[in-house]
């Protein structure tokens, strides 16, 4: 089924297209934790990945996000970046979720009922 998906739409993984690419033209530079897999052409000009699961821009750490967008030239697997004992770790994007961050007031965030932050308005 997997395969049929992936003639026929993009949002369930790789396409066929990108598949036949990556096996043509395509040199594994490495994998993330998430076994996300990282390319890019034999003149490294053009670099991808390849997502392990849902497609989602997000699940892609800063480490390789900066390796995709050149900012610098090797991957991490080469060159760790050094990060701050202050620092968290990545977190893909949780909008939408039931872990997305609610702000005090919000009506998604559960508060006691018999408590409210504010009075509603009401006209005179």
């Amino acid at each position: 089924m997997r395969f049929i998906l992936s003639l026929l739409t993009w949002w369930h993984g790789e396409t066929l297209g990108t598949r036949l690419f990556t096996w043509r033209k395509g040199v594994k530079v490495g994998e993330d934790a998430q076994g996300n897999v990282f390319y890019e052409t034999r003149d490294g000009k053009r670099r991808w990945v390849s997502y392990n699961g849902e497609p989602e821009a997000s699940r892609v750490s800063p480490d390789w996000h900066g390796w995709l967008h050149f900012t610098w030239d090797k991957p991490p697997t080469e060159a760790p970046l050094q990060h701050k004992p202050w620092e968290k770790e990545h977190q893909e994007n949780l909008t939408g979720t039931a872990l997305a961050y609610a702000p005090a007031g919000s009506i998604r965030r559960p508060v006691p009922a018999d408590r409210r932050d504010y009075e509603a308005w009401t006209p005179e």
